[in-house]
């Protein structure tokens, strides 16, 4: 690796060595090192925080900071990276120094009622997926489904139906980009569409890159509890255009959110009334994993603090060292308003609004794992009250370093007229300070836990430098195990049959039990409690998932969504475990191949005796060529041999050997491959398999590609269409892996891959059924949690 220089001398001589994980190191070189044109990496962990903190640190000079102090800043923000003490956002990370500058995480837009209004809002939105943010739209302003359009005489779409024009867009821009970009959508509980709104995610195939919640008022509310019916309005004309029954409506967000988590809710009059510049704009939607209500055109940059890092041993126990949190709390406000000066815009009114209200969201990482070192259990007062009482002591620090950024620097330019004036605050250079944002990769880099959610599980996945995964258990877990002499060999093994969680386990002591507890221990109240305990002392809102048992109920759902209204959450999502399972076991089958073979033309002669037909053998030289095909579950090379009668076999693979997509796929090309060797018309198989679908659509070459059996009945397709030249991969591109997907599989050699068996005894109780059940870069099985789909593997992320 060349390290990245700035100065003639290296002003870092005297700094610390980032000592990172080899799981955090690989995380660093796949997504957010520099690297050069050939995609090799050109900075080390140290360079990439240098470039960081020096970049950030320029910012002083807009304040009078010459060279000396602008370098002491720079080794104050990098020692705080380094150390793993504080990471602000990826595209802060990813960018900054770079050319492209794109610092901000997330954004929202306005969507108007004007067909000029919401494709500008579309050319906005590819802009700034383009630079890896991310972006939340309320659609209530669009008028509903059937309304008039005076200008054309027309009728209006609705705005479920241009919902899935940004959808669209979303995956094509991602084609070219680094992830997908994410979404949210918000439609106001009181929009005359908001039953179609409640339902759009039904079929999972539609709508894919959009988490959805609806805006909840407090009039809703009201009627939900009194069980009344409740006014819609058509927001064109402001005139009210039905009534319906608001349990009724309850009843069916929460019955729908039950069945594959979907929509969450936004509390719109609980997060307006902390509006902190109500005379600018209110709050019509937040980013999409639902966090940071913001206003129109605003974005926002976010940062984490490791609370893992900021204990300290007292003797045989470990505290809170409150004075290190203090220190890196009034540093890592000073980091992130920088980021508002250094950061390169997408659009322009993005930056005029984000530069008059100066958020950030200081929020946390390592909950978890701090109350395992405190031997606190996660559910219980005392642990909601320690998470209360630490984002309390963040807001509180937070604010008097901004009102101090304020003196030196001068207030946020909407400070006049704020509610935080009206409070008769002092002047505050930010007008939100703090949130609880999701973590995904940045706590794989920092190694601990995500936001403040409990630990998902005490055993996941984690890469190791060549490249292959390994069981990975909570080191404190261990060491906690061996100090007091519980540790017992065969322990990992029966946590991994207890789903990944130690309690019941009689061997593990009950205060143990208690303090190590993972997500699906907590019930679903008390993941409410502390969301609401750190929405204490949130500006912005807190993401989280409200984790439900796979045997909760529609009414389970409705009590949680009710507790976080009365505790003044600004929103809620939740998730049944497994409430997308039938999903997950359909994807790539469609109604056409339920009845099998049977329902195969296969064109033969009536014979006078029953025949059998035999598929012709394969000779030992066989040529093809390879098409590699953009799925939503990553690259897909099929590889298409011929003899000479014609098609012969496929080969087709995708993802890690040994997953369950790379899995699926095998067989469908074995199958496919006996077909086409028994005789079967390439047509035939094309009909049956073109046009199935699944949850994740793409772009590949101006063509829909649905599934991977879709993909593979394009591939047939392009090849037989196919001049010899204008198929652009050979068979030397990608070789297959030394079994023909149309012969016979491999002779088990007797050895058990304690790898593979780990993963089969967990995924019931690890993958959050109804995502893709892997990543589509690692093989490695997803999780869903803080509001987002990760992989704790190799760090991809949905976020």
């Amino acid at each position: 690796m060349v390290e990245t220089q700035v100065y003639g001398t290296d002003p870092m001589a005297n700094e610390t060595e980032p000592q990172m994980t080899p799981n955090a190191l690989a995380v660093l070189e796949k997504r957010y090192l520099k690297k050069d044109e050939t995609g090799n990496p050109v900075e080390s962990p140290r360079g990439l925080f240098w470039r960081v903190a020096l970049n950030l640190a320029e910012a002083e000079r807009l304040h009078g900071a010459d060279e000396a102090a602008v370098l002491r800043w720079a080794r104050e923000f990098y020692r705080v990276m380094a150390d793993l003490e504080f990471l602000p956002n990826s595209p802060t990370l990813m960018n900054a120094g770079l050319p492209l500058q794109q610092l901000s995480a997330c954004f929202v837009l306005p969507v108007d009622d004007s067909i000029t209004g919401i494709f500008e809002t579309l050319k906005h939105q590819a802009l700034i997926h383009q630079s890896g943010g991310g972006t939340g739209f309320s659609f209530s302003r669009l008028r509903p489904k059937g309304d008039v359009v005076r200008s054309t005489m027309g009728v209006a779409s609705g705005p479920v139906s241009f919902m899935k024009i940004f959808d669209a867009a979303t995956q094509t821009v991602k084609q070219g980009g680094k992830r997908r970009g994410a979404n949210m959508g918000i439609l106001r509980v009181d929009h005359p569409d908001i039953l179609d709104f409640v339902t759009c995610k039904d079929d999972l195939s539609q709508i894919t890159n959009f988490n959805i919640s609806v805006a909840i008022t407090d009039k809703f509310m009201e009627a939900v509890q009194r069980g009344s019916r409740y006014d819609v309005v058509n927001p064109r004309t402001g005139q009210v255009a039905a009534q319906l029954d608001a349990r009724e409506v309850f009843e069916k967000i929460a019955s729908q959110a039950w069945k594959n988590g979907e929509p969450g809710l936004f509390f719109l009059d609980v997060t307006n009334a902390t509006n902190p510049v109500p005379q600018i704009a209110d709050f019509e939607a937040t980013n999409p994993c639902g966090e940071q209500p913001l206003l129109p055109y605003e974005s926002c940059n976010l940062g984490s603090l490791n609370l893992d890092k900021v204990l300290a041993r007292r003797g045989a126990r470990w505290e809170v060292d409150w004075d290190h949190l203090e220190r890196n709390v009034r540093l890592c406000v000073r980091l992130l308003d920088n980021v508002i000066d250094q950061n390169a815009y997408p659009v322009k009114e993005i930056e005029e609004m984000t530069r008059k209200t100066r958020k950030i969201g200081l929020g946390v990482m390592g909950f978890a794992r701090m109350l395992f070192k405190l031997e606190v259990r996660y559910d219980s007062a005392e642990g909601v009250d320690t998470g209360r009482r630490v984002m309390k002591f963040i807001r509180d620090v937070g604010y008097d370093e901004s009102q101090k950024l304020a003196a030196a620097k001068g207030p946020y330019p909407a400070w006049e007229g704020s509610r935080q004036q009206a409070r008769g605050l002092k002047p505050m250079r930010n007008s939100y300070v703090t949130t609880v944002a999701p973590t995904g990769t940045l706590s794989m880099i920092a190694d601990t836990s995500g936001g403040c959610e409990p630990e998902f599980s005490l055993l996941w996945y984690k890469n190791v430098m060549d490249g292959t995964h390994l069981p990975y258990v909570l080191d404190y877990f261990i060491e906690v195990a061996k100090a007091e002499d519980w540790w017992r060999e065969d322990l990992l093994a029966r946590i991994l049959k207890n789903g990944g969680s130690c309690r019941g386990i009689p061997e593990v002591p009950r205060k143990w039990q208690d303090a190590f507890a993972v997500s699906f221990d907590i019930s679903p109240e008390w993941h409410v409690r502390m969301q609401a305990a750190f929405q204490e002392g949130s500006d912005s809102a807190v993401s989280k998932t409200i984790n439900l048992p796979s045997d909760a109920t529609a009414e389970d759902v409705k009590k949680a969504y009710l507790l976080a209204y009365e505790l003044r959450c600004k929103g809620i999502t939740v998730y049944r475990d497994g409430s997308r399972q039938n999903q997950v076991l359909n994807v790539g089958v469609s109604e056409k191949l339920q009845g099998g073979a049977q329902e195969m033309k296969v064109e033969v002669s009536a014979p006078t005796t029953p025949l059998t037909i035999k598929p012709r053998p394969r000779p030992d030289v066989i040529t093809g060529r390879t098409q590699k095909i953009l799925t939503g579950y990553g690259a897909l090379y099929v590889t298409i041999n011929e003899d000479e009668q014609g098609l012969f076999e496929i080969f087709a693979q995708t993802g890690r050997g040994g997953g369950y997509t790379a899995s699926f796929t095998e067989g469908i090309a074995r199958l496919v491959s006996l077909c086409l060797r028994s005789g079967v018309p390439a047509e035939e198989i094309i009909d049956q398999l073109e046009g199935i679908r699944s949850p994740r659509l793409v772009i590949d070459n101006r063509e829909r590609i649905f599934s991977i059996p879709d993909a593979v009945a394009k591939a047939l397709k392009r090849h037989i269409g196919a001049s010899p030249a204008g198929v652009q991969a050979s068979v030397d591109a990608f070789p297959p892996n030394g079994v023909a997907n149309g012969g016979e599989p491999a002779p088990a050699n007797g050895t058990v891959d304690m790898d593979s068996e780990l993963e089969r005894e967990s995924v019931g109780a690890i993958v959050k059924s109804g995502l893709n059940p892997e990543c589509p870069e690692c093989g490695r099985v997803l999780t869903y949690e803080e509001g987002c789909v990760k992989c704790l593997s190799c760090g991809y992320s949905e976020c």
